[in-house]
């Protein structure tokens, strides 16, 4: 579907919901910097339907959270290995007004000086080049930066996360990239045939009853994995599952371990 606009995100986190209504389920989010096509609006104008660049995630915003930009600039923002942040909380000052940003954000500064940018940035914090891959004990002190996070169901910043985004942001920020839904993530990489063939770094997923996979972690060391379950934690990973190490209670049933890094 040809994209009739472009935006990126210049509020610190959008909502993206499933349909075009606050009523709806929220299914991701824009964090500062994320860009996206606009596909339609709605009937009345006051949402729009947008397409996420990087995973290709596809919801509704509110218009008056969409900031247009040209399809130079769109343009631009794909060609461009701008910086994505690694503090849970900072500012960037744009356009002279200071704005908090969280973890995983993009700011449009770069090493190359190539392309004319739009706006007016001024970032000192933390961050890495997207471009960058980085090795797992980087991507798991990522990770441990989002612990006791609150589960958000859509959520991808450290103050509301859910598992799949957990996934996809603690391997953007280390510089590779995954899909948005639990589905498509426990395709990529290569398949791990068994639990004792793992190795730190690694991502399982687990199923329902129904066979569906729910749910995902970070395989650390020593057998534990890091999960967003009611909150961001650490706990056990055996043959069997999860084993919540509070209640000793077995929380989710493993169906596939895959390789990302």
């Amino acid at each position: 579907m040809e994209s009739i606009d472009y935006g990126v995100c210049r509020l610190s986190v959008v909502p993206v919901r499933k349909e075009s209504s606050d009523l709806t389920e929220q299914v991701t989010q824009l964090l500062f910097g994320d860009h996206y096509e606009v596909i339609k609006p709605s009937k009345d104008k006051k949402w729009l339907q947008i397409r996420i660049v990087f995973d290709q995630c596809e919801g509704w915003i509110d218009s008056s959270q969409h900031h247009t930009i040209t399809k130079e600039y769109f343009d631009q923002i794909n060609l461009v290995d701008f910086k994505i942040t690694t503090e849970v909380s900072s500012w960037i000052l744009y356009k002279k007004n200071p704005l908090s940003i969280v973890m995983g954000s993009i700011v449009p500064i770069a090493a190359s000086e190539l392309f004319k940018m739009e706006e007016q940035f001024a970032f000192n914090g933390e961050s890495k080049a997207m471009s960058q891959r980085r090795d797992f004990e980087y991507i798991k002190s990522i990770a441990l930066r989002y612990l006791h996070s609150p589960h958000q169901w859509g959520g991808k910043s450290p103050f509301g996360i859910d598992a799949a985004a957990l996934m996809q942001m603690v391997f953007k920020i280390g510089g590779y990239s995954l899909p948005r839904t639990l589905r498509l993530q426990s395709q990529a990489g290569k398949k791990v045939n068994s639990l004792a063939e793992t190795k730190p770094g690694d991502v399982a997923f687990f199923q329902d009853k129904e066979g569906k996979i729910v749910h995902a972690g970070l395989l650390l060391d020593e057998d534990k994995i890091i999960h967003s379950s009611g909150r961001v934690r650490i706990d056990h990973l055996l043959e069997e599952g999860i084993l919540n190490h509070e209640t000793k209670i077995y929380s989710h049933a493993l169906s596939v371990i895959r390789r990302i890094l």
